[in-house]
């Protein structure tokens, strides 16, 4: 199984971006998905993450600023991020959880600074 991530940059604080992550290879179905980043000098942490079936759980630094949706038939995770601040700067990376195990994505570069 492999995860390639999408859309990461550079923004404005206060602006928007959309990441994707779509799963592909050997695939039968796939549990939860999610994003995690990761700062400079600081430990990884959850972003955000969706069940098969549509339940959402997020951090409380980004309740209400991000929004975590996927596409089964797709096999792919999205991360609407907006009222971006220079605290969310960091890698994301998205993961799916297929069979019992968990797969992780290359990650991917975010930077919100003016």
């Amino acid at each position: 199984v492999q995860l390639q991530a999408f859309g990461g940059g550079l923004v404005l604080p206060g602006g928007s971006l959309r990441l994707s992550c779509a799963a592909s290879g050997s695939i039968f179905s796939i549990g939860v998905m999610g994003w995690y980043r990761q700062a400079p000098g600081k430990q990884r942490e959850l972003v955000a993450i969706i069940t098969s079936g549509g339940s959402t759980n997020y951090a409380d630094s980004v309740k209400g600023r991000f929004t975590i949706s996927r596409d089964n038939a797709k096999n792919t995770v999205y991360l609407q991020m907006s009222s971006l601040k220079p605290d969310d700067t960091a890698v994301y990376l998205c993961t799916a959880r297929v069979a019992a195990s968990s797969y992780w994505g290359q990650g991917t570069q975010i930077t919100v600074s003016s």
